[in-house]
């Protein structure tokens, strides 16, 4: 079925189940703001990129999709990809791999392939995701330790001796704004784990930075004001010669979108009793990355953290995922000015923790105690995409799960 969430969900819609959505539309919408500026930030894209993501993807995200709670947006396994096709194709580049993907997610939903991500091996998921998660916080460094460096390496193995040799040029005050903005994030995740705390560490965080005058690099300092309003919506520049140059980035665009939005999908479902339809989802994924490719945003999909953020302040239905992107854009529009006071340790702090959450150490023993050949799917996998390069990844991983799953098929029959 690839009928809309939305539209099954209005049928018995009540003022008490919109009051319910607005205010945990309300409460994502804060943790997406800080999220979204910061994603945007690590993969080399201007900050304002991911708050028009949000709104954007966003809202089309919750108005076509096939869950009732899936929050969408910029996130964090989106990080090395964009950063690796801006660096290599510019940001023009980026827009146009968006809006291909774009386009295979909805052949991809129309086709009904939203099943098919049962046949991605769970361990190849895992390795992958805690890969990027350390590509993350690697990236994060600099600004958690206040390092100033001219050229930072794309590279893993390139850019380790690099940090290492700037090490001798600590700040100590963006050490510890960054320092201090994790210990609230974690505290409120432990003491308070419904209230937004993200955004209020940051602002703790970036209000010492502005009081105290320290040195401190800002979103202002760095990048500018950020604007106002919406960019207008333009086609990316097509050409035959362009398509043949991005169709492996928008493939693996296409491939995370859909992966993570389903996966997230299915959390929310057992989060929530709730039954996703995979194939909406699909052409929902498909609609919100050309939506933002559109308006020079980044790629978009499910977001699992803010997802299960909407379920536990008591999101019911796609309005709250509507009410999300809407109050973001209020906030762009009346409030823009302010992000520019946002101090980059304290962004660099909420990464780390994103990162950190993203590896799902809860499930590090499960894993070690797993298969022989999943823990060696796993690692290889998580090798590969910190060293080689997330699409070889994924490739090698999904055609060695599928070699692995022949194998112990063909050993079941012969016994």
């Amino acid at each position: 079925m690839r009928q809309p969430k939305i539209l099954t969900t209005i049928k018995t819609y009540d003022r008490k189940q919109f009051i319910a959505d607005f205010l945990a539309g309300i409460t994502v919408a804060m943790v997406a703001l800080p999220l979204s500026l910061a994603i945007a930030i690590a993969s080399g894209a201007p900050p304002e990129t991911g708050l028009v993501t949000a709104i954007i993807a966003g809202f089309l995200i919750s108005l076509f999709g096939g869950s009732r709670v899936q929050i969408g947006g910029p996130t964090g396994a989106f990080i090395v990809v964009v950063f690796g096709v801006i660096a290599n194709h510019g940001y023009d580049g980026l827009v146009l791999a968006t809006f291909m993907a774009g386009i295979i997610l909805l052949i991809a939903g129309y086709f009904r392939a939203g099943r098919l991500i049962s046949y991605v091996p769970e361990a190849v998921v895992s390795g992958f995701t805690i890969g990027i998660a350390i590509v993350i916080a690697t990236s994060q460094i600099p600004d958690f330790l206040g390092l100033t460096l001219e050229h930072i390496p794309a590279d893993f193995i390139e850019k380790v001796p690099v940090l290492w040799a700037a090490k001798g040029e600590l700040n100590l005050s963006a050490f510890c704004i960054a320092i201090l903005t994790l210990g609230i994030i974690i505290a409120f995740s432990k003491l308070l784990p419904r209230f937004p705390g993200l955004i209020f560490a940051i602002g703790i965080g970036s209000a010492i930075v502005f009081f105290t005058g320290l040195s401190v690099d800002t979103i202002g300092s760095r990048f500018g004001e950020l604007p106002s309003l919406l960019p207008t919506p333009e086609l990316p520049a097509l050409s035959l010669e362009r398509v043949i140059e991005l169709t492996p980035s928008a493939l693996v665009i296409a491939f995370l979108a859909g992966v993570e939005s389903l996966l997230s999908a299915m959390v929310a479902d057992r989060m929530s009793n709730g039954n996703h339809r995979p194939n909406a989802e699909l052409l929902a994924q498909g609609i919100a990355n050309i939506g933002s490719s559109l308006f020079a945003g980044l790629p978009a999909t499910g977001a699992i953290a803010r997802t299960a953020t909407n379920i536990k302040a008591g999101g019911k239905t796609p309005i709250a995922g509507i009410v999300h992107a809407i109050v973001i854009l209020l906030i762009m529009l009346w409030a823009a000015p302010l992000a520019g006071y946002l101090a980059m340790p304290a962004l660099s702090a909420l990464l780390m923790i994103t990162a950190w959450n993203m590896s799902e150490p809860k499930k590090w023993k499960e894993y070690a105690k797993g298969p022989s050949h999943e823990k060696f799917l796993l690692i290889l996998t998580m090798i590969l995409t910190v060293i080689v390069d997330l699409t070889v990844a994924i490739g090698v991983g999904v055609a060695l799960g599928l070699a692995f799953e022949l194998h112990h098929r063909n050993r079941s029959k012969g016994d």
